[in-house]
């Protein structure tokens, strides 16, 4: 077996185990440790002690769920900047280039999202 399978052989490794110990702990340690006791009041919906009043499902307005996405999107933009910025002397112009067309894209998006009126909260 050469060295490249090798190195395949412990990432499969690393990665059915990272899933199946998870899974193991959730399916056969969980249902060990846990009491089985459910009663009428564990079942309801907590509502800061008070009795709950209708139902529990709210449906929220199309316009947080775009707005948690742009915020999404942008945080996670900042997330790849930093160790860009950390690093930007060892990595040279091949990383600025990178991060500038990196940033381009965001950007458009963004103006994108602005001419469709995306941002607007009417």
């Amino acid at each position: 077996m050469d060295i490249y399978t090798n190195n395949y052989v412990i990432v499969a490794i690393f990665l059915i185990l990272g899933v199946l110990l998870p899974v193991a702990t959730v399916s056969i340690v969980g249902p060990l440790l846990r009491p089985k006791k459910p009663t009428a009041e564990k079942q309801t919906t907590y509502e800061s002690g008070n009795i709950p009043v209708g139902d529990s499902w709210v449906r929220f307005n199309v316009k947080y769920y775009i707005f948690a996405l742009m915020f999404v999107i942008f945080d996670v933009e900042t997330l790849f900047l930093y160790p860009w910025a950390v690093a930007y002397k060892e990595l040279g112009l091949f990383a600025l280039v990178e991060m500038a067309i990196f940033i381009t894209l965001l950007v458009v998006g963004l103006i994108y999202a602005w001419r469709k009126k995306v941002l607007e909260w009417n």
